[in-house]
């Protein structure tokens, strides 16, 4: 079941830096949201805000159409998957254990069944011959997928992904595309960070373009990439096409 996603006015300083100044975003069920911005431009922060990794200092974040500010954050994040840059596996468990530690500790599920949703998901991302293996074992493209697959086997209604292939070396980026891209597919809810712009021109919905804490413009990929409205699009497309 894939959910809603709203984020309404949202403001977020840390420190001395503001660096969410009033951001408003939507994605509805099923749909895919890209958003794209030169480095610093608060991308990465607003995805942390939406599963309350940071707790916004105003504004409202909706999950089909209900605030969840005041929810039980470890719950919100039950329902929404975050893949980060970084795969932040257990290198001491093997691939499985790590995919299962969610279902079992957080999910309340058996150590059996936990173990058979979590190999049901790495088949799902192609590492059903990687189960036992341990993560240092793995090139960077399949820990990312595993990573995918430890958010997806807590059946979440959304994904948030911040920069997933970011970390990789290029040779690796083009699969671990294929399989966000299989999700959107799919009908999974998404919001993705990403300075792929083929990616996000060919996978969203919906493109958001951000800069200095404030969503700039935003729109159907073609619109954004083809006839953008502002000189600072224009200006970051000119660096990044």
């Amino acid at each position: 079941m894939s959910a809603s996603l709203t984020g309404t006015g949202l403001h977020l300083t840390l420190g001395r830096n503001h660096i969410l100044r009033g951001v408003d975003l939507h994605v509805d069920a099923g749909r895919t949201v890209t958003v794209i911005g030169p480095s610093g431009s608060g991308k990465s922060t607003l995805l942390r805000v939406l599963n309350r990794l940071h707790e916004p200092d105003s504004g409202d974040l909706l999950l089909d159409g209900k605030s969840v500010l005041a929810e039980d954050p470890d719950r919100l994040r039950r329902r929404i998957g975050m893949v980060f840059q970084q795969f932040n596996l257990f290198p001491h468990k093997s691939v499985v254990d790590n995919v299962a530690l969610g279902p079992r500790k957080l999910g309340g599920l058996s150590a059996e069944r936990a173990r058979a949703v979590a190999v049901e998901q790495l088949e799902r991302v192609g590492l059903a011959d990687k189960v036992d293996s341990r993560p240092g074992n793995l090139s960077g493209g399949q820990q990312q997928r595993v990573a995918i697959a430890r958010a997806l086997a807590m059946e979440p209604e959304l994904m948030l992904f911040d920069e997933a292939t970011s970390a990789l070396d290029p040779e690796l980026v083009k699969g671990v595309l294929a399989l966000i891209a299989e999700l959107a597919s799919g009908g999974m809810t998404m919001v993705v960070v990403t300075h792929e712009m083929g990616f996000a021109r060919s996978v969203s919905d919906t493109v958001v373009f951000m800069d200095r804490g404030v969503v700039v413009e935003h729109g159907a990929p073609d619109a954004v990439f083809d006839n953008a409205e502002t000189p600072r699009l224009r200006t970051f497309l000119d660096q990044v096409l």
